[in-house]
């Protein structure tokens, strides 16, 4: 790297501050941007130096123009550059060590890419604080871009900075890397750093640092190169050579190259062949070249910094000089360097890239069908279903293809198509399932992914096709499996119970233990709608005894194990299930993927509903609150439930986050009954029934998660002292308990019982009266172990209470809420409590404890133990500027202007005690 670094003051300091965040925990991206030979290598490489300096773990990879056939090259690079602990530490995790040299990949067991995604988060947060650089994102292959977005959105609070360089003279209109980064640079932890081009004074000095140089010559550099630092080296290189400078950088840079010796041009023209960068013994042996006249070579183009040294091979100074060679090599000899490079190497990517580069057809059939089976194992579906389409497009122009692959068109093309679904593209992969012959296996997975694109009737005749058409006894256990499935909310559901039936005998008679389990939890979902909830237990308990060897199948198991449970109110056996669900997804990889996220998503109900809230809290800290796609919008929504019944100054970032995505049924459902509690606790009640009724107009009739709704809607009427619309929210709370979501009546488990007799317990508040009998009820209901809403239950009591005169009872039932809602630190319920408590005239309602809430008093707390804001905030693992404004709140209302005032004044009041 020559010259020192000039001109870039401001960019490094942006870089600098994102470095900072993260190294204080507010994890950051950086994407600097400019055209080539700008300077975003050199200003990558201070980064770098900078981060090593305070003690940061650095990745530091590259992707190649090769890039988009060899999956993860970047993240390949990065790991076996990486130091001896950081490399250990990937080893731990399975699939992160087979991109180390010399592990071979192993068998998927499905879900690989979300494993492989799981495992980096994994590592990083092992070796925190960490610096992971990507260079050249232009040519990055479609999962390196993913891994990218990824890493973006899901590291939030770990001490990690991703760094990714790119040329914004490469990106055209339809270039791929255009979309990422326009939807990465939308986020607020992302920084965009364009890099444009120096200007006169700071280039001059720029060159003053390259050597000598005379003020002619130095004005002449400076007017040619534009502002392009390489484009200067190169200027001062050539004069400093004495050579003729021509016009325009590709005849700058050739010109260079033209006065190597005839043996260093041929090691030079290989080399560009090979991309950016070459191993030492593959070079001489394309060169055929003598070893010492290799040798002498390859001396000469390193001193003539054409080349560097770069491990047990060398690399090109900068991607110019090797387009400029490659682009000006004859067509021939391109080819026959190509296949030159195809005789000598073995990685399936590369062999069909210089297969095709050298019309080798045959050989890239080959080589693309092995380099797809390899993209699966390594967890990079995209590449999966790019290599097979490309040998697919071959198949037809080369004798006997069937031979070279190994596998017939047909096989191809099903692997094709699952690769499509792999990566997300559920449309590609069924319009590719269509054009197949309609076999079992075929008629199988297009039913499963129809049915995942929401087409019921597809999926339901595609399922038929399957079980018509199954050749053995496994294959027609898992046909019957999915049918059983597309049919569980249909009208046609106790067909879909006899087809499971039929399904799990069938899979037990052919040892297939996948559509075995399969056929277990779609029985178990039928016994649940029936009321028979021992036998769900039972079903489900058989169904995650052991493993499938499907991870995805496996998880479904635990996860559905678990909520069973959960549902019942047997909290603690829930606890044990979900803790090893979540357990199988962190050792494997998948904390991320569709279940493991809803594993975490239940531990965080049961923490809530057993009154484990700080649990609860810090599994919600983890669902970031930056979201972009509906999958993300999901995870966060669940966060609300916590945050909104803590009153945490965050949830109004979330809902404004969550917002755009309110179309989606299953966000509007969590995000917007939680906004519409949320306005409530704020005295809002109009704003909570906008969110009410826009949530219950989106809810299929019957759902039992239109009581909670419900509720919320009656309890906003009640705040309003309106009854319209009271006996419709009556009848659909009814609906769903009287007929439920398939028109058959099920059993209800504890919580959705005691949420029934809320919804009735409010609607007569709408009315005006306050039955305490029903109040009571509602309380006993929740009181299986619901600990906050039965402390809200007995507010409600404790009103109802007062209003028949019963005052010490009501006063009883006060104090039993308001120690609960001090537990819980529920900030709402416990200032709802505290005005009626004063309206009342209770006792325990003056001004000793100050005012403050349970939640200042607990930050208080911490700083009467001589705490600093951000020692608080990780301990309750709240955000530090929310401690910031706590003790501001305190220092007021203790009339104090200090911290120490403060914890004496709260040690002489006995709010501490």
């Amino acid at each position: 790297m020559k010259g020192l670094l000039v001109g870039r003051r401001a960019e490094l300091a942006r870089l600098v501050r994102v470095l900072e965040s993260a190294g204080e925990g507010t994890a950051g991206v950086a994407l600097v941007g400019g055209d080539a030979g700008i300077g975003k290598t050199r200003l990558a490489g201070e980064l770098v130096a900078l981060a090593r300096a305070r003690g940061f773990h650095v990745l530091a990879g590259q992707c190649a123009e090769l890039g988009d056939a060899l999956p993860y090259l970047p993240l390949a690079d990065a790991l076996r550059g990486a130091e001896p602990a950081v490399r250990e530490a990937a080893a731990a995790h399975p699939l992160l060590g087979q991109l180390l040299p010399g592990v071979e990949s192993a068998p998927s067991a499905g879900l690989t890419q979300q494993r492989l995604f799981g495992s980096l988060i994994g590592l990083l947060g092992e070796i925190q604080p960490v610096l992971f650089v990507i260079e050249d994102l232009h040519w990055a292959d479609r999962s390196t871009r993913d891994l990218l977005v990824f890493l973006s959105r899901m590291v939030q609070t770990e001490r990690v900075c991703v760094v990714g360089t790119y040329r914004t003279d490469d990106l055209h209109r339809r270039h791929p890397l255009r979309s990422v980064l326009a939807e990465l640079k939308r986020l607020p932890t992302v920084t965009a750093v364009e890099l444009g081009p120096l200007d006169p004074g700071d280039m001059s000095d720029y060159v003053a640092t390259l050597g000598d140089v005379a003020g002619q010559d130095l004005g002449m550099i400076v007017g040619r190169a534009g502002g392009n630092p390489f484009y200067a080296e190169e200027l001062f290189a050539a004069m400093a050579e004495g050579d003729v400078l021509p016009d325009g950088l590709a005849s700058l840079l050739l010109s260079r190259v033209e006065v190597l010796s005839e043996p260093g041009q041929r090691v030079l023209r290989a080399a560009a062949v090979a991309g950016r960068r070459v191993e030492d013994e593959l070079l001489r042996e394309v060169s055929g070249l003598p070893l010492a006249e290799f040798e002498e070579a390859v001396r000469e183009i390193v001193s003539r910094g054409l080349l560097r040294v770069d491990g047990y091979g060398y690399a090109f100074r900068h991607a110019l000089l090797q387009e400029a060679v490659y682009t000006d090599l004859l067509p021939g000899e391109r080819t026959r360097l190509h296949a030159t490079f195809a005789r000598l190497l073995t990685s399936p990517a590369e062999l069909a890239h210089h297969h095709l580069a050298g019309h080798d057809l045959a050989g890239a059939l080959a080589a693309s069908a092995e380099a797809g089976r390899q993209a699966e194992r390594l967890g990079a579906p995209a590449e999966a279903h790019r290599h097979y389409d490309q040998a697919l497009s071959l198949w037809e122009r080369v004798a006997d293809a069937e031979t070279l692959t190994g596998e017939s068109r047909a096989a191809l093309a099903f692997r094709s198509a699952v690769a499509a679904a792999d990566s997300g593209d559920l449309h590609r992969a069924a319009a590719q399932l269509r054009a197949l012959p309609q076999t079992c296996e075929v008629s199988e997975r297009l039913a499963y992914y129809l049915y995942e694109m929401d087409d019921q009737d597809g999926a339901i005749a595609a399922a038929e096709r399957a079980v018509a058409t199954a050749a053995d006894q496994a294959s027609l256990a898992r046909a019957l499996a999915t049918h059983a499935r597309t049919l569980t909310w249909s009208p046609r559901h106790a067909e879909g119970e006899r087809l499971a039936h039929r399904a799990l005998e069938t899979a037990r008679a052919a040892g297939a233990r996948d559509a075995e389990v399969g056929a277990l939890l779609s029985l178990a979902v039928h016994a649940e709608v029936q009321g028979d909830t021992g036998r769900a237990h039972d079903l489900v308990t058989v169904a995650s005894a052991e493993g499938t060897g499907d991870l995805a199948m496996d998880l479904r198991a635990r996860f559905h194990h678990a909520r069973i449970h959960y549902e019942q109110g047997y909290l603690d056996f829930a606890a044990e299930v979900v803790d090893e669900g979540i357990e199988l997804a962190f050792t494997s990889g998948l904390k991320w993927s569709t279940y493991g996220t809803d594993l975490r998503f239940l531990r965080l109900l049961i923490h809530y509903v057993a009154g484990e809230w700080d649990q609860a809290e810090a599994v919600a800290a983890s669902f970031g609150a930056r979201v972009g796609t509906v999958p993300e919008a999901v995870v966060s929504s669940f966060a609300l439930f916590i945050e909104v019944a803590r009153g945490l100054p965050r949830v109004d970032d979330r809902l404004e986050w969550l917002r755009p995505f309110w179309s989606d049924g299953l966000v509007a459902y969590i995000s917007r009954g939680l906004a519409a509690e949320q306005a409530l606790w704020r005295g809002d009640p109009e704003l909570a029934l906008s969110h009410v009724r826009a949530v219950l107009d989106a809810q299929q009739p019957g759902d039992p998660g239109v009581l909670r709704i419900a509720a919320m809607g009656l309890w906003a009427l009640g705040d309003l002292g309106v009854v319209a619309d009271a006996d419709d929210l009556l009848g659909t709370a009814r609906l769903a308990v009287e007929e439920g979501p398939v028109g058959q009546r099920g059993e209800l488990g504890p919580e959705g019982r005691a949420w029934a007799l809320r919804v009735e317990a409010e609607w007569h508040r709408v009315h005006g009266r306050l039955d305490p009998v029903l109040w009571r009820r509602v309380v006993e209901a929740f009181d299986f172990g619901f600990v906050y809403e039965a402390a809200r239950a007995r507010w409600r009591l404790a009103e109802a209470l007062l209003a028949a005169g019963d005052r010490d009872a009501a006063h009883t039932e006060w104090d039993l809420a308001r120690e609960a809602a001090g537990k819980l630190q529920a900030a709402p319920l416990d200032h709802a409590l505290t005005e009626f408590g004063r309206r009342a005239r209770f006792t325990g309602t003056g001004t000793g404890d100050a005012g403050l809430t349970a939640r200042e008093v607990e930050v208080l707390r911490q700083v009467a133990e001589g705490l600093t804001n951000r020692e608080i905030a990780e301990r309750l693992f709240i955000a530090q500027k929310t401690v910031s404004v706590h003790v501001s709140n305190i220092l007021a209302k203790l009339g104090t202007s200090t911290r120490t005032q403060a914890a004496t004044t709260a040690r002489q009041r006995g709010l501490l005690d």
